[in-house]
């Protein structure tokens, strides 16, 4: 494949340049330069969805919701080079950023063996850093920003300190590779083997001429070289089955997550409240545990694809980026660290806050009353239980209605005491809201239109607590071996519900429901988007239903809930305090 060079639409662009990695491979990028020639930052990005797919043509369906919806995304801009989950160059290159985009190993048109989040790949990221960072047409200072995929690597490769990286925009990306993104209170997630044949296996190196093309250069966008079937599966791992292969947090899962204390580098973590099953828990531990002493973490709604190309989207990356790779003095360093998009039924609201969690959270246990289903601020004195079926509905507690206007942001905890008729049991903790007339209130989330306010996930046999990263509001489970239960016999459960915000107004309720299998909302469909597999149910695409880590003999049981006055049940909420 040949590197060729062009001017167009304002910019200096090399396509399919050759960077060699230290086992001699060759990666292929697009590079995206201001026409006059000069040094300047580098906004860098490194992953597998091909460089040379236009996000209209791989995700139409994501695309024309967007444009639809948020024509700011589309205006000033040809919006030819945009690509899934990248800064669009025709809004960047014009104020004076060079956008490298770089093909991951075995995708797009970089040859390779397929393995993704694997070490190789965060080698390689680190080595492309360290490439842009001394070219003649860099400054020096290399940034990453990107959604999803391209702000997960970041947690990763930074953990690696390239000298060259100076700063970091994570935007929606998961960090833990157990707990945020294959198995969720160690239940697995079949969301990663979907993912693999939707938006992997679709780009990957060798489909040539049988792949996409692109819709700038007329290039094959998967390489100039056409492989068979049997050679495409060789050169890629068998995905699904490694992560199932892998089910405690052993060091498979340690090598494709980040090490606190060597994040170092000034970041930006934007996470996104409807986003749970993959990324906001990611975006929350990594601004709190991340060791760099420049930190900032914003928080938005709607879909995931979207605020990162908005007006407000792009502005807050470009204040962060400036300041950190140009060094402008343009107010950034007194941005308070915490900004959020607050988030009520029918709005959001721009508030900020000095840190997160909220500083001036007022901790609230609502307690489970099983005698008439209700969550109440007073525990309840009588030794009571109750029964649910493990593949049904499960069991839904209610408050009263809220007296007064009452506002939910931060993360949770659930404290409850069970047993089984079988040897294990998932528990699947869904927060819900519901108006006046009793109707449950749902959200446009990152992915699902219908996603209830929060979400969390344990197996009863992965109950053991990590005691010094735990916290009363995050439970913190290590993952590292399994505790079967004997049928009948009451244990101890503390679950971590992902961070949410809701703004409550007075006559609403706060619902928790306990099941045993995945959330489904009772309403209309969702439907089907274009790179997902699954009808769009209130979970999206983030279910639990691989029968091989999920037998029916064993989680399709009846579970107890026990309650009484010793271990009343409840769960912690974030109540912030209005003014």
């Amino acid at each position: 494949m040949a590197a060729t060079s062009e001017i167009r639409d304002n910019m200096k662009i090399d396509w399919d340049f050759p960077i060699e990695m230290d086992d001699g491979l060759v990666l292929r990028a697009d590079i995206f330069h201001p026409v006059e020639d000069g040094q300047y930052p580098v906004i860098l990005t490194y992953g597998p969805y091909a460089k040379g797919l236009s996000f209209q043509e791989g995700y139409p369906s994501a695309w024309d919701r967007m444009a639809e919806l948020h024509p700011d995304v589309t205006a000033g801009s040809s919006n030819l080079y945009q690509a899934w989950e990248l800064a669009d160059p025709e809004k960047w290159v014009p104020d004076g950023y060079i956008c490298l985009r770089i093909d991951s190993r075995g995708c797009g048109a970089s040859p390779g063996f397929v393995d993704p989040f694997s070490p190789r790949e965060t080698k390689d990221q680190h080595d492309c850093i360290e490439w842009a960072g001394v070219q003649p047409w860099s400054n020096g200072k290399v940034g990453l920003n990107g959604i999803s995929y391209y702000g997960i690597n970041q947690w990763h490769v930074a953990t690696l300190q390239p000298p060259h990286l100076a700063a970091m925009c994570i935007w929606e990306g998961a960090a833990d590779w157990y707990r945020d993104m294959t198995h969720h209170g160690g239940i697995l997630s079949t969301f990663w083997d979907n993912w693999y044949d939707m938006q992997v296996k679709t780009v990957q190196y060798g489909l040539g001429d049988n792949g996409p093309k692109s819709v700038v250069t007329g290039a094959p966008a998967c390489g100039d070289v056409t492989m068979t079937e049997d050679e495409l599966a060789a050169g890629r791992c068998a995905f699904g089955d490694q992560i199932y292969e892998h089910p405690l947090d052993d060091d498979y899962h340690k090598a494709r997550s980040p090490i606190w204390d060597k994040v170092t580098t000034p970041l930006l973590s934007a996470a996104n409240w409807g986003g749970q099953g993959l990324h906001p828990r990611g975006n929350f531990e990594g601004y709190v545990r991340a060791a760099s002493e420049n930190k900032w973490l914003e928080v938005h709604g709607i879909e995931h694809w979207t605020e990162f190309y908005t007006d407000y989207g792009v502005s807050l990356q470009k204040r962060f980026f400036d300041h950190f790779l140009k060094g402008e003095d343009n107010g950034w360093a007194e941005q308070p660290k915490v900004q959020l998009q607050v988030r009520h039924p029918d709005r959001f609201e721009q508030r900020f806050e000095a840190d997160w969690p909220i500083p001036r959270t007022i901790w609230t246990e609502y307690y489970l009353d099983p005698s008439n289903m209700s969550l109440t601020t007073t525990p309840p004195m009588n030794a009571q239980e109750i029964n649910y079926d493990a593949t049904g509905k499960g069991v839904t507690f209610l408050s009263e209605p809220l007296g007064e206007a009452t506002e939910i942001t931060g993360p949770s905890a659930l404290k409850i005491s069970i047993s089984t008729s079988t040897e294990d049991a998932d528990i699947f903790a869904v927060l819900r809201v519901f108006d006046g007339d009793g109707e449950e209130v749902v959200f446009q989330g990152a992915i699902d239109p219908h996603t209830p306010i929060g979400q969390g996930w344990l197996r009863a046999s992965h109950r053991k607590l990590d005691g010094a990263l735990s916290e009363p509001y995050r439970p913190y489970h290590s993952h590292d071996e399994k505790w079967p239960l004997t049928p009948g016999e009451r244990v101890d459960l503390a679950i971590e519900i992902w961070p949410t915000s809701i703004a409550l107004p007075a006559g609403y309720k706060i619902g928790l429901t306990l099941r045993g299998n995945d959330y489904e909302y009772e309403g209309e469909s969702g439907g089907y988007l274009s790179n997902f597999k699954n009808e769009l149910k209130g979970c999206g695409p983030f279910l639990h239903n691989d029968p091989r880590d999920r037998p029916a003999d064993i989680f399709g049981g009846t579970t107890t809930l026990h309650i009484d006055a010793d271990q009343p049940g409840f769960i912690l909420l974030p109540i912030i305090p209005a003014g």
